[in-house]
């Protein structure tokens, strides 16, 4: 299996700590966002969005991050990180859903706005755009916090994908700008899950360029 990369990418790391978390043989291929090489025709036909990350298993080709996760998990004939009963695993697909569509989708422009654009000279901030945004995930944590109160991981008393989907944009908690103050139990939460021997393996380079 050969598995698409970018340097920092959020997304890519989620893949690469199940890639460690279950011992698979992957051949990670790092791309060079400022060459834009996720923009080159090779790549787009893997993936004609343009984006990592992207997992080749001989004649399969799968991007999204959480499709790639649920498929890793059946390469490896199962684990608990997205057992076989119908109601957990559903549980597990709701918490990755929801934190692509709302949670880390406001968390992530958020951080695309404020540090990813200035940084790669992509423009200056919007500040309309970070307003928003940060209205949004003000919405969003709530849900979070209540959700995680008493509670170690998302789903059950282990780690599974839905953790290593949500946990992919902690490296940014501290420069994100966003009071993360009023939540605790998302902080706690944050806190336990980068010290997860998986997903410490999968951090970038420090010097690396997010996108």
């Amino acid at each position: 299996m050969e598995l698409y990369t970018l340097p920092g990418s959020p997304s890519a790391r989620k893949v690469l700590a199940v890639v460690h978390h279950l011992g698979l043989a992957v051949e990670v291929r790092t791309l060079d966002f400022l060459k834009q090489e996720t923009r080159q025709p090779g790549f787009l036909a893997l993936n004609p969005n343009g984006m990592v990350p992207v997992l080749v298993d001989g004649g399969q080709t799968l991007w999204e991050s959480c499709a790639i996760n649920q498929y890793l998990v059946a390469k490896a004939g199962g684990s608990p990180l997205f057992p076989d009963d119908a109601a957990v695993r559903a549980d597990i697909a709701r918490w990755q859903f929801w934190e692509q569509a709302h949670f880390n989708k406001a968390w992530g422009t958020l951080i695309f706005e404020s540090i990813i654009k200035p940084r790669n000279g992509l423009g200056e901030p919007a500040a309309e755009v970070i307003a928003f945004f940060q209205r949004d995930l003000a919405r969003f944590a709530p849900v979070l916090e209540s959700h995680l109160a008493g509670r170690t991981y998302l789903v059950g008393d282990g780690v599974t994908l839905a953790d290593y989907g949500l946990v992919c944009l902690e490296g940014y908690r501290g420069v994100t700008p966003f009071d993360w103050t009023p939540f605790p139990n998302i902080n706690r939460y944050l806190d336990h899950m980068r010290e997860q021997p998986a997903w410490v393996k999968a951090a970038p380079p420090a010097a690396a360029v997010a996108a």
